[in-house]
């Protein structure tokens, strides 16, 4: 039995979490409608890939990663930083907004132009960082709204 749960777990794996957040923001310098301060309720798909663990001392035996792991990390570099929050270009002139502190509380400027593909590619960013060495994050799909997204792939950047 354990020889036929090794052969099975030494495979690749991807494994895809779904998190939701609401986040608005505003383009600098836009020539559309997006240039007003407006909010999306986002969706974000993280695909990481690994081979299970095969240890059957490890309590996560047969997981690639806990889910309950990836969405720790996923929380921490990206849900409680910017669920509810109002990201802006640091470019913008944004400092009469900022004094109404009780609706600017929750606010990131940024060093580029929040459109979804530069926001996909900072959270990737933030997301390879915290992975464990042996996790390996394969894909983002960030929905704006629910008929547009943004899709990131690791071996388009390597």
């Amino acid at each position: 039995m354990i020889a036929q749960l090794s052969k099975i777990i030494m495979a690749k794996i991807r494994l895809t979490k779904e998190f939701n957040f609401e986040m608005a923001h505003a383009l600098w310098n836009y020539d559309g409608l997006c240039k007003n301060i407006h909010g999306h309720s986002y969706k974000l798909f993280v695909t990481v890939i690994g081979e299970p663990i095969s240890d059957i001392a490890n309590p996560k035996l047969g997981m690639v990663i806990d889910f309950g792991d990836l969405k720790k990390i996923v929380k921490d570099e990206i849900i409680d930083k910017y669920d509810h929050t109002i990201v802006l270009n640091k470019e913008a002139p944004v400092e009469k907004l900022i004094q109404f502190e009780q609706m600017f509380e929750r606010h990131d400027f940024i060093d580029y132009q929040p459109t979804c593909e530069n926001i996909i590619i900072d959270y990737a960013k933030k997301i390879k960082k915290k992975l464990p060495k042996n996790i390996t994050l394969h894909k983002l799909k960030l929905y704006e709204t629910s008929t547009s997204y943004a899709e990131w792939f690791a071996s388009d950047n390597e």
